[in-house]
């Protein structure tokens, strides 16, 4: 008996082509590459997968699954969840196939003019660069779910989405064909890996700006003001969108998932995890998931268009390794907030004290010593999800020490253009000059050089601080805009130790690097036995997280070599929280420098 799946994918092949000169984005469709991905038995978190490529003569047909998703820049290795997997000619006859190494099959396919692959992928990883299903919703994380041939990356792609029969939504960033068979067409590969898929029952939000169509839709939403809610999502794109001077999608979908980890951008879409973050009530928690919502939306521009030149065309089997994530990521958590203020969002005080919060993460950081902003961005490859306590004591975020720069970088370009340039003009030209003339990104020297062109001079400085662990001289350029930064760091007592609670008992998790601790013999994993000879209790273990006095204390400890006894002395740790404020008294250049920085209101 033939494949059923395989009969309706003919038939869609059929209708499609019919429709695909209509959409305009293929030569020859008999190159477009077919597939439709279903859900039947979502409780098992399997899709099940089917494609149709065009073999164009090839003896041996290789077909590729990636093993990252642009903007996660971490090795995720998706071939792992492939099962089932098999090939056959344009008239359903099995082809042979070998794999070839760990994410490729190479099929004998001989001289089929078509080649049909069929395979189930499992898909149960909660996480925005990962493919989800089960019986509430299905994510689909396209890198995670469909094959690619190396030689048609750039062939146009029709995606045909099978729901469970549950199910009433299917969102994505793609361009419908048709609506109610769910439908898509992607220009190539490159669309088709950068628009996530949202199906199941969800909540969909609509409204337009400057006549482009938004969706917003959300998995299982609590009882919130949805008139607020859209109100700020408007003003958000406004904001963004006036600052870069252009728009550059039809429509763009917003794919909210309830309980998860993290975010993820794309060129007309975004994929986040609420975890309930959008009570308009709660205001502090209301202002960080906009500025969540501001940092995914900016990305559109930074990173999917103004970007590093390492990072596309894509390499989907391998590292792609670039300096510059401390611009593509922190500058956009540099203009996450400036979009905020310029939406009416968020006070000049409350930017002021994001950008202070930022600072004061990556300079208080043991990594500071470690780690520049340059290496930070390259490494992150090793470091994304390596946390331990190595890199507890070794590693800062290029996201934190991006945005420092990138304000550094504003600040000088204002003052010495006398507010009539800033670092938007740099982004903006960019954009113009590298992404829509000649599409493609920027390398490290054409950035640097970019910015000196805007503001007339040398930035060496600042450019020397992303390659250098020391300080900065963050004063010398807030005077420009009158605005003191708190440089007098307090000092506390502490014994250097993190402990969590494990089982019934504590057990140590992180200890900083070069204190008494790590220097006494001390070892993360150490199960707290005694503290000063009674047994650990929550109080004790209180008192040795955050002692209030100077002192000792002798730790009785359970390690895989067996107990041991140690005296530690507390030691003085300094801690500066970089506060920014303006001062009462500046002058007329510097409040208007001020005011064309960050808005008041």
């Amino acid at each position: 008996m033939k494949n059923p799946h395989l009969v309706f994918l003919r038939l869609v092949v059929f209708v499609v082509c019919a429709t695909i000169t209509k959409a305009g984005f293929a030569q020859n469709s008999a190159d477009t590459v077919f597939a439709t991905v279903s859900m039947d038995a979502p409780h098992t978190h399997y899709y099940q997968v089917e494609m149709d490529f065009n073999s164009n003569g090839v003896q041996n047909f290789e077909i590729k699954m990636p093993v990252w998703t642009p903007g996660y820049y971490w090795m995720l290795n998706f071939a792992k969840n492939v099962t089932s997997f098999s090939a056959t000619d344009e008239n359903g006859n099995p082809l042979k196939f070998s794999k070839t190494d760990l994410n490729t099959w190479q099929i004998k396919s001989g001289d089929a003019n078509r080649v049909k692959i069929s395979y189930d992928v499992y898909a149960y990883e909660r996480s925005v660069a990962d493919p989800w299903l089960d019986d509430g919703r299905a994510f689909i994380q396209p890198t995670g779910v469909f094959m690619f041939s190396q030689e048609q990356i750039l062939t146009p792609v029709v995606l045909k989405v099978n729901p469970y029969k549950e199910w009433s939504t299917v969102t994505t960033g793609l361009d419908c064909l048709n609506e109610k068979e769910h439908i898509y067409e992607a220009a190539d590969f490159d669309v088709l890996y950068d628009s996530p898929i949202l199906a199941g029952n969800m909540e969909i939000l609509s409204f337009e700006v400057d006549g482009i169509p938004y969706t917003i839709s959300m998995e299982n939403p609590a009882e919130f003001d949805r008139e607020t809610y859209i109100g700020d999502f408007k003003k958000i794109v406004k904001s963004a969108t006036d600052l870069m001077g252009d728009i550059p999608y039809s429509h763009y979908s917003f794919l909210i998932m309830d309980q998860g980890f993290g975010g993820l951008e794309h060129r007309n879409s975004m994929a986040v995890f609420s975890n309930s973050n959008y009570d308009v009530t709660n205001s502090r928690g209301y202002q960080s998931w906009l500025a969540f919502i501001a940092h995914e939306f900016f990305h559109l521009y930074n990173v999917k268009r103004i970007r590093p030149i390492e990072l596309g065309p894509f390499d989907y089997c391998n590292a792609n390794l670039t300096n510059m994530l401390w611009v593509a990521e922190g500058l956009t958590v540099y203009y996450e907030y400036m979009v905020l203020n310029r939406a009416g969002l968020m006070s000049q005080q409350e930017v002021l004290d994001a950008y202070s919060e930022t600072i004061a993460t990556f300079e208080n950081a043991n990594g500071r010593k470690h780690l520049t902003a340059r290496q930070a961005s390259y490494d992150t490859w090793l470091n994304f999800f390596n946390w331990n306590n190595h890199t507890d004591n070794t590693v800062i975020s290029y996201y934190d020490i991006g945005n420092a720069l990138g304000m550094l970088l504003d600040l000088k370009i204002r003052y010495e253009t006398n507010g009539e340039k800033s670092l938007e003009d740099a982004m903006r030209t960019i954009y113009n000059d590298f992404h829509k003339k000649q599409n493609r990104g920027y390398t490290d020297e054409e950035f640097r050089e970019v910015c000196e062109t805007i503001a007339g001079c040398s930035l060496e400085e600042i450019f020397h601080y992303a390659e250098i662990t020391g300080p900065m001289d963050y004063q010398k350029y807030l005077d420009y805009v009158g605005v003191e930064m708190n440089l007098t760091p307090s000092k506390t007592v502490s014994f250097g130790l993190t402990v969590r609670k494990a089982g019934e008992g504590w057990q140590i998790t992180d200890i900083d690097r070069n204190s008494p601790a790590w220097q006494i013999g001390l070892s993360i994993n150490d199960q707290i036995l005694a503290i000063n000879g009674t047994e650990a209790n929550e109080a004790l273990i209180g008192s040795l997280t955050h002692p209030e006095k100077q002192g000792e204390i002798t730790l009785k400890v359970k390690r895989r070599s067996g107990e041991k006894e140690f005296t530690i002395p507390t030691f003085e740790q300094e801690w500066c929280d970089y506060k920014m404020q303006v001062k009462t008294d500046i002058n007329d250049k510097q409040k208007q420098l001020l005011e064309s920085w960050i808005l008041e209101k």
